[in-house]
């Protein structure tokens, strides 16, 4: 699987004012500490950067390949940024991502064209958010359309099915899923992508990396090709690379229904099927689901 690190973010309390300040020396040493920690891709989200973003971008791609040798993705919603960055990517970039909207397609297609990159997907259409499974995939056939039109081809799309909250509404969690099941037949040739830390949003900071992992091993049940992730959650990156096998087999297991008697798991194994089963609606959640 390929691992995207999140953590060069101008949201983020840590690094967020290093990177409004143009401070190269943390920016460096994060992008470093990133890749030590096992990350394909470095995640550069810079934000709308309505007033600076060109120059933003272009500092901040250029600061990061001064560091580390790793492919990125450029996270910004304003076009003009995207461009200054996609001209500066060693290689192909990755634009992180075109929504479904005319004129969001309209302005960022044409560049992924131009510049030869690969393009994230974001199934969030015209009307905002998808309500099911089945308008996801709606969105997905609309999207590879509209890049087929520009001339793009499905291996440089990654879709984005939209990640939301645990805590808002399970239905929407549960459609991810589902929508998984079913994209690589309605996409051949196309990658899948989520923004992983969007699931445990709005749960208490201890909580949050048993549900991102949890999560995370519901999706490679359907194949999951890369996630935008935390990149110092070792537990997590162990589970992606294919270090953790017995609790992949208890996710599903779990998910499928095979193991209903929580009182031969051990703590660790209790806790994530616990998860399992509050991820797949089976339980309700609250902060306090693992105490249950």
């Amino acid at each position: 699987m390929i691992l995207i690190g999140e953590n060069i973010n101008i949201t983020s309390k840590t690094i967020g004012q290093a990177l409004r300040e143009q401070q190269a020396e943390p920016v460096a040493a994060l992008a470093g500490a990133e890749v030590a920690a096992g990350m394909d891709y470095l995640d550069l989200n810079i934000g709308p950067a309505r007033k600076s973003g060109p120059e933003l971008i272009s500092w901040l791609v250029t600061t990061v390949h001064g560091a580390v040798d790793r492919p990125l993705s450029l996270d910004t919603t304003n076009v003009a940024a995207t461009e200054a960055g996609i001209k500066l990517v060693r290689g192909k970039a990755l634009v992180n991502s075109v929504s479904l909207q005319p004129e969001r397609l309209a302005q960022v297609l044409p560049l992924v064209k131009k510049y030869g990159a690969d393009v994230i997907g974001l199934l969030w259409g015209a009307e905002g958010m998808p309500r099911d499974a089945n308008e996801r995939c709606m969105l997905a056939v609309e999207l590879v359309y509209k890049a087929g039109q520009e001339g793009i081809a499905p291996e440089n799309i990654w879709i984005d099915p939209v990640v939301t909250p645990v805590s808002v509404d399970i239905n929407q969690v549960r459609s991810c899923i589902e929508f998984m099941s079913m994209l690589g037949d309605i996409a051949p040739g196309c990658r899948s992508v989520v923004g992983l830390s969007n699931i445990s949003n709005g749960t208490p900071n201890e909580l949050r990396p048993i549900i991102n992992r949890t999560y995370l091993m519901m999706l490679m049940r359907y194949g999951l090709y890369a996630a935008i992730v935390d990149a110092f959650d070792a537990e997590l990156i162990a589970i992606a690379r294919g270090q953790r096998p017995a609790l992949v087999g208890l996710v599903k297991g779990i998910m499928d229904g095979e193991i209903t008697n929580l009182s031969t798991l051990t703590p660790e194994e209790t806790a994530y099927a616990k998860t399992v089963r509050v991820l797949t609606g089976q339980s309700l959640y609250s902060h306090s689901w693992l105490e249950l």
